[in-house]
């Protein structure tokens, strides 16, 4: 099993060229199929509060769940970076506040980077989390927790002037002390600019191949999500359709009492089958 990386190795990549691997996992299974799969790294998103609970988005999701999910992918990918994702309210209200929900990813979950959206305005928050010891990925662009302000999930930084505001905060998220950075829906020369212009890695999820590395959601990325897809998603497989299919032929099967057969019995050890019905007899 090869070393887990450090955010030093992610730093070494950026300088070589080398592309970073990203995927959201929110379970078990799932942390393991990454793990085996040579995955740099792992988000525990808040996106799991549509691809696994189906909420209508993020803003749902509390720091419990985040860390009830945290624990399971850490269980199952032992030698692979983890980032636990801050859910809505978990770092606005207060830098303390901030701080000890960061804190629980890494004291409950072992995570070993939290993540958390906005750029110059969570500044104090980035600082103060840096502060306590916690690697920081910001996360800048189309924003989920905020998209009710950019009129939904919308592709930000397609104008010149918004364009300027996304590098700003980009800039700010590096300058507050964050050692990693997402970039989420904006268009690849913006995404470019960034990325040959800061120090830290810069990965994107909808923002271009000239980022250090890429992220997908992972229930995007094998067809597992079907509300919606957005326009960055490649899909790789098409685990829903195997799934139903599979469903499909277990129902079939039951039905026609073709399941279960002999060979998915357990058998009564030797003689007491009849022992059994004698003793069923008298009672």
């Amino acid at each position: 099993m090869p070393k887990k990386k450090c955010i030093l190795d992610f730093y070494e990549m950026k300088k070589r060229g080398e592309k970073i691997t990203f995927l959201t996992a929110y379970d078990f299974p799932t942390a393991q199929f990454a793990e085996a799969a040579g995955l740099d790294m792992l988000l525990v998103g808040d996106s799991l509060g549509m691809c696994v609970y189906g909420y209508p988005g993020t803003i749902p999701v509390v720091m419990d769940q985040m860390i009830y999910h945290a624990e399971a992918v850490r269980r199952g990918a032992p030698h692979t970076f983890v980032i636990g994702d801050m859910p809505f309210m978990s770092y606005q209200s207060s830098l303390e506040k901030a701080v000890e929900n960061a804190g629980r990813f890494l004291k409950e979950c072992s995570c070993d980077a939290i993540k958390l959206e906005g750029g110059v305005r969570v500044v104090p928050q980035i600082k103060a989390i840096v502060d306590a010891g916690i690697v920081v990925m910001g996360h800048v662009g189309l924003t989920p927790q905020s998209s009710g302000q950019l009129g939904g999930h919308k592709a930000q930084g397609r104008t010149a002037e918004t364009a300027k505001l996304v590098v700003e905060d980009a800039l700010a998220v590096q300058e507050a002390g964050a050692q990693m950075i997402l970039l989420e829906a904006i268009p690849p020369e913006v995404g470019k600019y960034i990325t040959d212009n800061l120090d830290i890695p810069v990965l994107s999820i909808g923002a271009g191949s000239y980022c250090d590395g890429q992220l997908l959601i992972v229930s995007d990325a094998i067809g597992q999500f079907k509300a919606f897809t957005p326009k960055f998603v490649k899909q790789y497989s098409n685990v829903s359709e195997v799934a139903i299919n599979a469903m499909k032929a277990y129902v079939a099967e039951v039905k026609a009492g073709e399941f279960p057969k002999t060979e998915h019995c357990y058998t009564m050890i030797a003689g007491e089958e009849e022992k059994f019905l004698k003793m069923m007899k008298n009672t």
